[in-house]
């Protein structure tokens, strides 16, 4: 830790692409000032409430560590500050409540599930239009109240064959990632996934025992539960050759394994392999070449570059290679990509004012495009971006990159797209 923290120089590099820097120009709100609390707390200074609200209001989006000229490991500071802060520092009464009601949804797929009922009821009653007008939620709880907005309308999830076979000579053989959220919410990304993963050749494997990967807790602190949502999936995926993710959240942690349990005598070997092995979807595609056909597209796209899949894995030449490759469509690009939508994995749920003043300058960003279609690589962007829009007045479909993908390969109308 103490060699991490003085790779930074404080250059200021960094400032133009960190998201709370541009919003309020705080010093102790970029990486730099954070770095320079977290070394007065590694001196001995307590973890106390005004340095754990810098921490808290850190994205975690990683565009530091892109635009850093002296490769300061920035991830792996916050990620181990926060882990110090869940450990060390008291939390309210509240602040526990909303923290732990939310991991214990969220990386949970059947309890996700459970709620799709309920949810799809209410939103169907007229009631979310009288409780946002009301203002109610905002009083009773902001956390629940962007909850409430961002929640994608309930759709049946029919569920995935644990094996798609190959279409055509197989290629490959392929494990997929369904996710928590990608599952039960956008069930419709993870079809076109295995759909078009068979297209091109590959036998797609869907484990049923399958659960969550562990990024929501890992980029939270909640380091101990990461590592158990990380042994299960090491378990699920250990007898395929290669690991396809279709959400950039979950395709970081996973890439991330062999530091997360280096310490682990058991496990470390196996998680380095897993890790070694775990390709996105993008990614993979760009490897394996194209083989299936494409059939035009006219439809004009908005790429946004998740923040896991850009600065995190350095994934973004392929998913913009790939919507090159379909005939008559074209893709326009988004002014300051580096900077964060807001989704942030939980962090439009923990703090939300801030997650909408970034939701309503990339909103805005993408309205200039004048595209018919954005398309994103990760549910929660989907969501923060696509609500944004619309509480600007200017709403757009979203559609996933493999969903792009799908209608072009299937030969579908680009209106399949644009009536999402």
């Amino acid at each position: 830790m103490d060699d991490l923290l003085s790779d930074c120089v404080h250059c200021g590099f960094c400032l133009p692409t960190c998201p709370t820097y541009v919003l309020w120009g705080e010093e102790m709100d970029s990486p730099r000032g954070r770095i320079h609390l977290m070394q007065q707390h590694r001196e001995g200074a307590p973890l106390g409430d005004a340095m754990v609200r810098h921490f808290d209001a850190c994205l975690g989006c990683m565009a530091c560590v892109t635009a850093c000229p002296s490769g300061v490991q920035y991830d792996k500071l916050i990620e181990v500050t926060r882990a110090e802060v869940e450990a060390e520092h008291p939390r309210t009464w509240t602040e526990r409540a909303v923290r732990g009601a939310i991991f214990s949804l969220f990386p949970y797929p059947r309890r996700l599930r459970a709620l799709r009922g309920p949810l799809r009821a209410y939103q169907r009653s007229g009631v979310p239009a009288l409780v946002r007008r009301s203002g109610i939620l905002e009083r009773l709880s902001p956390t629940l109240a962007a909850m409430e907005r961002l929640a994608p309308p309930s759709q049946k999830a029919p569920s995935l064959p644990e094996r798609v076979a190959a279409r055509g000579g197989r290629r490959a053989t392929v494990g997929m990632l369904t996710g928590c959220v990608q599952r039960e919410f956008f069930p419709g990304v993870n079809a076109a996934t295995a759909r078009v993963l068979a297209m091109e050749g590959c036998d797609v494997l869907i484990p049923k025992r399958q659960g969550c990967c562990g990024a929501l807790s890992l980029h939270s602190g909640r380091a101990g539960e990461a590592r158990a949502f990380a042994r299960r999936t090491v378990e699920t995926f250990e007898g395929v050759d290669v690991i396809v993710v279709n959400s950039a959240g979950c395709g970081s942690a996973m890439k991330e394994y062999e530091t997360l349990l280096a310490d682990d005598p058991a496990w470390a070997a196996r998680a380095r392999a897993l890790a070694e092995k775990t390709r996105d979807l993008a990614e993979f595609l760009v490897e394996l070449g194209p083989r299936a056909e494409r059939h035009p597209l006219p439809v004009t796209v908005a790429y946004h570059d998740a923040c896991h899949l850009a600065h995190a894995q350095g994934v973004r030449s392929q998913p913009r290679a790939l919507l090159a490759g379909i005939p008559e469509l074209t893709v326009k690009e988004i002014a300051d990509p580096e900077v964060c939508c807001g989704s942030a994995g939980t962090y439009n749920l923990l703090q939300p004012v801030a997650a909408a003043e970034l939701g309503d300058r990339k909103a805005a960003n993408v309205a200039a495009t004048r595209a018919d279609l954005l398309v994103a690589a990760n549910p929660g962007c989907s969501l923060q971006i696509a609500q944004a829009l619309e509480r600007q007045g200017a709403p757009l479909p979203v559609a996933h990159t493999a969903q792009v993908l799908d209608a072009s390969l299937r030969g579908h109308p680009a209106a399949t797209l644009l009536a999402r």
